[in-house]
């Protein structure tokens, strides 16, 4: 005898799961949210493979900017017919220099905000700071700024004797290899495992790529042969902040112009050499929020800041808190055990 439910059934079973989902989609837009790690440019800090919880208390709930799309369906199934504007709970969130931040990725002009790529980077300057990269160390208000001890950078090594597959395996080199037969590498790792390579006699030679001051990389931020910038050798740049009136000329306005257009909707033009926001003649603009520079911690290959310039305020999603989960995708081997539960740091 086939069991048929009868229509309270059904819809107790309706009901409960629309509790359900209710109660995720509560948890997952104010409190928590899992997300993966699909890219090397936070090693070793995180790694591909790695699942993240994101802590959105931590700079305070954000509240949806796209409300009629379907949940769990980032970059489609979504209407801009209704939409709010940029609301925090709590206020403006709290970010800390260091802090590993989820955002959504600045330049996909082509989606709303909230349904843009999650991208995860390490805090280096907040609203108000001034930073400078030189051969690759960081400054921050004229001052030096120690590195994660996870930090890593693209290195050539030269060998007495070939670096086999037990070298790389033993020092967990997941990038880079041989580039010549005669015992040249290139590999990328931390200080920590250079300060090791300098002990072994066998290694003849380590040496720390960086590109040269003065040599203009055109893909650098703000992409203007006015500002001769690189990766390793980049600034001195002032991160702006809500409330700063920013004097403007034709020099400077490629590092304000996606603030003033993209991501605070004005429009602007140059004309006859005049400065036309909203078709005002203007030589000064004030900031309506916060801005955030962020870096990968894998600094030779990274898409961060130095590429695409500030990360804005209604961008920040939560911060990366802990690693619950962790497969290794890239080399086939399987769950990595001793990274569950473990803190980003």
């Amino acid at each position: 005898m086939k069991f048929i439910p009868d229509k309270k059934t059904v819809f107790d079973w309706l009901k409960a799961m629309g509790i359900s989902l209710l109660v995720v989609l509560v948890v997952r837009t104010f409190f928590f949210e899992v997300s993966s790690v699909t890219s090397p440019s936070m090693e070793r800090s995180l790694l591909t493979g790695d699942f993240i919880i994101i802590n959105k208390l931590s700079y305070g709930p954000r509240l949806p900017k796209t409300i009629l799309s379907i949940p769990f369906v980032n970059q489609s199934c979504y209407s801009t017919a209704l939409s709010l504007p940029y609301l925090r709970l709590f206020g403006s969130p709290d970010v800390e220099r260091q802090d590993v931040v989820v955002f959504n990725y600045p330049m996909e002009d082509m989606y709303p905000v909230d349904h843009r790529t999650y991208f995860v980077k390490r805090c280096v300057a907040i609203a108000g700071d001034s930073l400078r990269i030189t051969d690759g160390r960081i400054y921050i208000n004229n001052k030096p700024v120690d590195d994660a001890a996870q930090t890593q950078y693209n290195y050539r090594l030269k060998s007495d004797t070939a670096l086999g597959e037990s070298f790389v395996n033993r020092y967990g080199l997941h990038e880079g290899g041989k580039t010549s037969d005669e015992n040249d590498y290139s590999f990328t790792f931390t200080k920590a495992l250079e300060d090791t390579f300098k002990s072994k006699t066998y290694i003849t030679l380590i040496e720390k790529n960086c590109e040269k001051q003065g040599l203009w990389d055109e893909f650098v931020f703000p992409f203007s042969e006015n500002y001769k910038w690189n990766v390793d050798n980049f600034g001195t740049l002032y991160i702006p902040k809500e409330g700063d009136t920013i004097r403007l000329d034709t020099t400077n306005l490629c590092i304000y112009k996606r603030i003033i257009t993209a991501y605070e909707q004005n429009t602007l033009e140059v004309k006859d050499g005049k400065i036309l926001i909203n078709g005002k003649e203007s030589s000064s603009y004030v900031i309506k929020q916060n801005y955030y520079f962020m870096m990968g911690d894998n600094r030779h290959n990274s898409q961060d800041s130095r590429h695409w310039g500030f990360v804005p305020e209604d961008h920040i999603i939560g911060k990366a808190t802990r690693i619950i989960y962790s497969v290794d995708k890239m080399f086939n081997t399987g769950v990595r055990w001793n990274r569950m539960f473990e803190r980003v740091k």
